[in-house]
């Protein structure tokens, strides 16, 4: 039996986009990461070490997201794969990146892409 961890409303400024302006202006994006953990032993023993840090997440988010690349669905996936490379206790991930007013002719608030492993 384990637990979920949600860590939300990860701001990052980042470098994405098919157009090469977008790449080099940059722009505002939230990510979302839902995690599934193994094990229960934390909701026990109150150890830290016994589960994932929010704090290793935002960094791996970070990390990730100062990457530039053109689809935000391949950043997704970096995130993704990383988390379960880096997070053994880590049984199933979502992520969602979330673009803050993309440049597509119209008024679009956001577009989002969701990547689940």
């Amino acid at each position: 039996m384990g637990f979920k961890i949600n860590v939300l409303g990860i701001r990052v400024y980042a470098y994405h986009g098919c157009l090469e302006e977008e790449r080099k202006i940059g722009g505002n994006y939230i990510v979302d990461v839902h995690l599934k953990t193994k094990n229960s032993s934390a909701l026990k023993t109150d150890k830290l070490e016994e589960t994932v840090d929010y704090v290793d997440i935002n960094l791996v988010v970070k990390k990730e997201m100062s990457i530039p690349s053109k689809l935000i669905e391949h950043v997704a996936q970096r995130i993704l794969s990383r988390i379960k490379k880096d997070f053994n206790s880590v049984e199933k991930t979502k992520v969602k990146i979330t673009k803050l007013s993309p440049p597509i002719n119209g008024n679009v608030k956001s577009v989002s892409v969701v990547v689940k492993g």
